[in-house]
């Protein structure tokens, strides 16, 4: 694919998103970025913002028809809005796994079932789902958020088969941990049990030293436009931390796995 291409993006009110508006928009492209509110929202240079709540289905069908009214079409689309939430799987309400998954996946299924319909008609099309290295890893206290982009994986994957011949095509990126509000800033359950409570604690400040020396957004941002603009392929991962923990997840044995990841987050064997 090549540049000056009509590019839309969720969520670039902060971290990724924000990043990965930027970074388009120096490649050329004409950049459209959604943000919840548009009275609130901080101005990004060069990228016109759209009102869009991906958890609302008329929000983001009138979104995409104010973008296709301006620029035509839609060449790519982002979907980058997501939030996380830290907790033990038992501390989380069906309620609090239902608004993560309304963001996360939903949302995001949202947003492609709209673009769709225009990308097939002009027969070329490329949908890059921002995923995370816990879309293809568990995490402890992370697993309702985990769960995500696990489905998040799993939907790119089938639609990509069932999209080909069509011109369109999806892809991934799957970042490790970023220097963002949504890495330092995680929502954590209501509940909080005894049992979980000194787990839960290493785990937290495992995940904010990880933060701490953490890729910074630009460079999520900039193999986010590589996955749009250049040769296709299913799964693209920032950064070199990222790479080898998809290595390990493919190549290493499960156990030595598991061993690494309690490891991390400063869990008992």
């Amino acid at each position: 694919m090549s540049e000056h291409k009509v590019v839309l993006i969720t969520g670039v009110s902060s971290g990724i998103g924000r990043a990965t508006a930027q970074a388009f928009k120096a490649r050329g492209c004409q950049v459209f970025g959604t943000v919840r509110d548009i009275n609130t929202a901080a101005p990004l240079n060069g990228v016109a913002l759209t009102e869009m709540d991906v958890r609302e289905e008329h929000s983001v069908q009138q979104a995409i028809e104010r973008v296709i009214d301006k620029a035509g079409r839609i060449d790519i689309l982002v979907n980058s809005a997501g939030v996380s939430l830290i907790g033990a799987v038992e501390e989380t309400s069906v309620e609090e796994a239902t608004r993560l998954f309304d963001t996360n996946f939903f949302g995001a299924l949202r947003t492609t079932r709209a673009v769709l319909p225009y990308m097939r008609n002009q027969k070329s099309g490329r949908l890059v789902n921002v995923s995370s290295v816990l879309g293809f890893l568990p995490a402890p206290f992370m697993g309702i958020y985990a769960a995500s982009k696990h489905a998040l994986e799993g939907m790119s994957e089938t639609l990509d088969h069932e999209l080909r011949g069509s011109g369109v095509r999806v892809t991934l990126v799957e970042p490790s941990f970023t220097r963002t509000k949504l890495d330092v800033n995680s929502a954590e359950t209501a509940e909080k049990m005894a049992f979980y409570e000194e787990a839960r604690g290493q785990t937290m400040r495992a995940i904010l030293k990880q933060v701490g020396t953490a890729s910074l957004p630009e460079s999520v941002a900039g193999t986010i436009v590589t996955a749009a603009l250049g040769p296709w392929k299913m799964r693209n991962t920032p950064g070199a931390e990222a790479t080898l923990l998809a290595r390990l997840r493919r190549f290493a044995p499960a156990s030595m796995v598991s061993k690494g990841l309690r490891k991390t987050f400063g869990m008992k064997e």
